[in-house]
């Protein structure tokens, strides 16, 4: 396959995804950005969370992220609580409302995926999987230069 029709095709499919999930974020009636959710979802997936690790996880400037933060603890979808690991920082939290945006998030990502796969089988999903890693391992391994 040429280049050029690699590199199309990937734009293709993330212009397609992100589409698939910006339609069930609207059929969810999610009220929230992409740099809001994300940050949700990186919250829930690091029960160490804190705005700095979020800002190296999402690779955004951390006063960026603060004012996300700040946005989403004054919606109540996050709460923040003393670190006693350190005092110049704090923990974040989903709250119950947090919780429930991000289950829904789930549910879009379900569906989107579960549509973007119909008539593949498992085991061509496995190999995508696969190449897809050894690309971007290729692509941190060249930036990291």
């Amino acid at each position: 396959m040429p280049v050029q029709a690699l590199n199309e095709i990937l734009h293709s499919l993330t212009h397609a995804y992100k589409l698939g999930l910006r339609s069930g974020i609207k059929t969810q009636q999610i009220p929230l950005p992409v740099t809001h959710i994300r940050a949700l979802k990186g919250i829930r997936h690091n029960p160490h969370c804190t705005a700095q690790s979020i800002a190296q996880r999402m690779q955004r400037d951390k006063a960026q992220i603060t004012r996300v933060l700040n946005e989403l603890h004054q919606e109540d979808f996050i709460s923040k609580i003393d670190n006693p690991a350190d005092r110049r920082s704090q923990l974040l939290r989903l709250t119950t409302k947090g919780e429930k945006i991000v289950s829904q998030l789930d549910t879009v990502e379900q569906q989107t995926r579960k549509t973007m796969t119909a008539n593949i089988s498992d085991e061509e999903i496995a190999v995508f999987i696969r190449i897809a890693n050894t690309m971007i391992s290729n692509l941190s391994e060249n930036t990291a230069q």
